[in-house]
């Protein structure tokens, strides 16, 4: 026992910590206290100074402190000046200069920034030169920056001193309390924050452009680069952070943690945004426009400042133990995100497009061989995001919506309530929250827990019922698993809803509130009922359960869609036609025949995103099926650019709708006729009334152009790039340029994503997913073979640049012989990480779908 628990305390000279390496250092460290001072400047390097002061208790054998990748100075422990022992991931602390009880270590060092959204990044704007700076720590990258138990469960006091050029801020989890002049410097030094695990804490800093709104409950900052202070609203940002501030002081009854609330727009980012305390960061790319925001646009950016701000309680006040709770933060932070917006904003359908988008992707998922339980085991810090997918996020959030209509509204918060105020500034796990909740309604939650949180896949659900003189004489909701592998059938909560063909549309006449179990279950309050013309088994989308529709209720949804009055019900048709499509039950020709007579009448923005995607991936899988399919495809591919065309002209008095369809045309446009309209729009030489052509909508032209190598698109590429310089219009060329159809150009471009190092990885990222669109099959398969074979080699560069890769990347080809080159991969290269053996195991899956796809399409 004693040499195999030795040999598992020690690290591997990586900079990554087990579990149990990670419970073993938090058994003997406490009370730490970060006393953090950085030297920052312009140039690529920054050099900084940690003391680390913590409490030891009884022997420290194996005590590592984190730093990666740095150039260490000097060190100190407890006074003593020594030589580290550190092998660029972890300084191995001796135990014969410790001490029981307090100690305080202090390293000076310097290290380059990091380029590829990690750590401290460093960003240089193409336009005006100036250089700006931000970090990000999540899952353990703090030790990127500077000296740390970098661990979630020992949270720590932070206090910061900046020096920095005079004319940049400095924001982080506190606001500064002094600003003091040095030179060509100012010293910025900040009060000790509350205790944070170090994931939590930021710092950014650079010649940020500042707005302030002091009218909510706390004080409010927006930060943003100079170069783009014209794309940024500040009025919609303080307008929904305010009304989140109140929604969530109610809600949890708990005050906002932090003394203000700073947001802080960065480039080159890795993902959506990220919760540090206080000063939370946004991705550019996602929130900057060149044109008035759209109306999905406002609801996105009010869902992530909701999704975030919730994150500030749960995560950040209350944070997970160790990685494997990652899902209950991000479900919980899902669940409030749209619970907030839908109830604190003008976007009250939030929970409709939460159906359509998010929930969709999880049902997806969760359909795959690679499905997974919410809650997982955490080797390592290296697979903490290995999970972190639609299931972690929208099917956790689903479970909690579910387990609310379980428990009732009011005693859900109760739950909330008491497990955020017992466990506030401290760690806690998933058994800390479900008894808080079972505490709170008197409920045993254990086989719920076993059923949703660790069991994986999902089931279906279908009405089964039988009518007898104009009447239902049974029904029954019959439960079955998507999948033979996870069988667990789950109990719910849904609302049965009958509906009946009217004159005036198909209404909803008769509902019943249903808790189902087991496999089949009885609903006798049905019994009696006029027999309807449609059955939706999960009105008002309570539960997590794919919809089978029966044959009479899908018959009906095909010929009356336009005449259903309720929108989200009308969202979930559209959804089981296209289901039914990926599961082989329907044609492909339905759901386009469909979307072609009925996507025209809908009168919903939502639904109509939720179409023209669909209509999307439809239109990628007819190009990936070329040429068994190339007379259909060109069929469909003229009618849907036109069909477009049609209402983006039509919707002149609507923005919103017209950029919507306008955008569709300009991805459906593969054929002359409408490629050359587009190049006479960029050029003034044909005009759409009510539309101007702003610079995204032009490099989306533009990028169109050189996919199908179009007439003068390589010049039109050209002279765009030389009149925006922009970081966004750099991205936006190089898109453009590696999209081109040629065999050269795709060659080069992999080697460089393959091998350079140099590139910023967010043009690397830019270029992987540009580099094989769906139409150009036959240049993906001539590299095919060699992509697959350096897997195994470019998989050693870890998971920032393998999620990515994996998406991009993977060849698709809709073919046997691609599900063969996969198949070997897999059988042959046994040392790759969980998370690209689980992408090719995907992929292969989906290989098998679109095949079955492409035979069941009615020439």
């Amino acid at each position: 026992m004693g040499t195999s628990s030795t040999t598992a305390s020690q690290r591997d000279n990586s900079p990554y910590i087990s579990q149990f390496q990670a419970s073993e250092r938090a058994r003997v460290i406490s009370n730490v206290d970060y006393q953090l001072t950085f030297f920052l400047s312009e140039q690529s390097q920054f050099r900084a100074k940690s003391i680390v002061n913590f409490d030891l208790t009884g022997t420290a054998k194996n005590l590592t402190l984190d730093l990666n990748k740095a150039n260490i100075l000097s060190m100190q422990v407890n006074g003593t000046k020594i030589y580290p022992n550190y092998n660029g991931s972890y300084i191995t602390l001796s135990p014969s200069l410790l001490q029981s009880g307090q100690n305080s270590i202090e390293i000076e060092f310097t290290r380059e920034h990091s380029t590829n959204g990690e750590g401290l990044h460093r960003f240089v704007d193409p336009l005006d030169g100036k250089v700006y700076l931000y970090s990000h720590f999540e899952p353990a990258a703090a030790q990127q920056m500077f000296a740390v138990f970098d661990q979630p469960d020992l949270k720590a006091t932070f206090n910061l001193t900046v020096h920095a050029p005079k004319d940049w801020h400095v924001i982080s989890a506190m606001r500064e309390s002094t600003i003091t002049p040095d030179g060509n410097n100012n010293i910025w030094a900040f009060p000790a924050s509350p205790k944070l695990s170090p994931y939590n804490f930021s710092l950014h800093a650079g010649p940020y452009h500042v707005w302030q709104d002091n009218s909510g409950p706390y004080p409010m900052r927006l930060f943003a680069r100079q170069s783009v202070t014209s794309q940024v609203t500040p009025e919609d940002w303080f307008n929904y952070t305010k009304q989140g501030l109140y929604f969530f002081d109610r809600y949890f009854g708990i005050p906002y943690p932090f003394k203000k609330y700073d947001q802080v727009l960065v480039p080159d980012f890795l993902y959506g945004a990220m919760e540090n305390a206080a000063a939370i960061t946004f991705a550019e790319d996602r929130f900057l426009f060149n044109a008035k925001m759209t109306a999905s646009q406002k609801e996105h950016l009010a869902g992530v400042i909701m999704h975030e701000m919730a994150h500030q309680w749960f995560g950040d006040l209350v944070t997970m133990k160790w990685w494997n709770g990652l899902w209950l933060n991000e479900s919980f932070a899902a669940f409030m995100g749209t619970l907030a917006t839908a109830e604190a904003t003008e976007f009250s359908h939030a929970w409709r497009t939460f159906y359509a988008s998010g929930k969709q992707r999880a049902y997806e998922l969760d359909s795959l061989v690679t499905t997974h339980p919410i809650e997982v085991p955490v080797a390592t810090t290296q697979n903490a995001f290995d999970n972190i997918d639609a299931i972690t996020y929208q099917k956790g959030a689903s479970t909690l919506k579910q387990l609310r209509h379980l428990l009732g509204e009011e005693t859900f918060r109760q739950g909330v309530r008491q497990y955020l105020t017992q466990f506030s500034y401290q760690n806690a796990e998933l058994d800390d929250f479900i008894n808080s909740l079972a505490k709170a309604s008197n409920v045993d939650l254990s086989q719920w827990t076993q059923e949703w949180l660790y069991k994986a896949g999902v089931n279906s659900i279908q009405a089964e019922y039988m009518c007898a003189s104009g009447v239902i004489s049974e029904f029954q909701l019959v439960q079955r698993p998507v999948s033979d592998e996870f069988p667990t059938l789950r109990q719910q909560k849904v609302k049965i809803g009958l509906l009946y063909q009217r004159r005036h549309g198909l209404d909803n006449h008769q509902t019943a509130i249903v808790t189902y179990k087991g496999e089949r279950t009885e609903v006798p309050e049905l019994v009696g009922e006029a027999c309807p013309d449609l059955v939706y088994p999960n009105l008002d989308d309570w539960g997590f359960v794919k919809v089978n529709l029966d044959k009479r209720s899908m018959n009906t949804a095909k010929q009356s869609l336009s005449k259903v009055n309720d929108p989200l019900l009308r969202s979930m048709l559209w959804q089981s036609m296209w289901d039914s499509v990926v599961e082989g039950q329907a044609p492909l020709n339905d759901f386009i025949n469909v979307a072609l007579i009925n996507a025209p009448l809908e009168q919903d923005y939502t639904i109509l995103g939720q179409v023209i995607s669909n209509l999307y991936r439809a239109k990628t899988m007819l190009d990936l099926m070329q040429p068994a399919h190339k007379q259909y495809n060109d069929k469909i591919s003229r009618a849907l650019s036109q069909m477009s065309l049609r209402m983006a002209m039509e919707h002149h008095q609507n923005s919103d709708f017209q950029r919507r369809w306008f955008a569709a045309y300009i991805h459906f446009s593969s054929q002359s006729a409408s490629l050359s309209h587009l190049e006479q729009l960029l050029t003034g030489k044909a005009k759409i009334k009510g539309l101007s052509l702003d610079q995204d909508l032009r490099w989306d032209i533009i990028r169109q152009l050189n996919r199908f190598d179009y007439g003068n698109a390589s010049n039109l590429l050209m002279q765009e790039k030389a009149k925006d310089k922009s970081d966004s219009g750099e991205k936006a060329a190089l898109a453009a340029e590696v999209i081109r159809p040629q065999t050269q150009l795709k060659r080069h471009w992999l080697n460089t994503i393959a091998h350079n190092e140099a590139m910023p990885f967010s043009k690397l990222r830019v270029a992987m997913f540009n580099l094989y669109p769906s139409e150009q099959n036959l240049l993906s398969a001539a590299t095919a073979e060699q992509r697959l074979a350096e897997i195994i080699e470019l998989d050693k560069k870890g998971p920032v640049f393998m999620r990515s890769y994996t998406q991009a990347l993977i060849p698709q080809a809709c073919s046997t012989d691609n599900i063969s080159m996969i198949d070997q991969v897999l059988n042959r290269q046994t040392g790759l990480s969980k998370l690209t053996r689980r992408a090719l195991l995907e992929t292969r899956q989906n290989e098998y779908r679109c095949i079955n796809i492409k035979q069941q399409i009615i020439r």
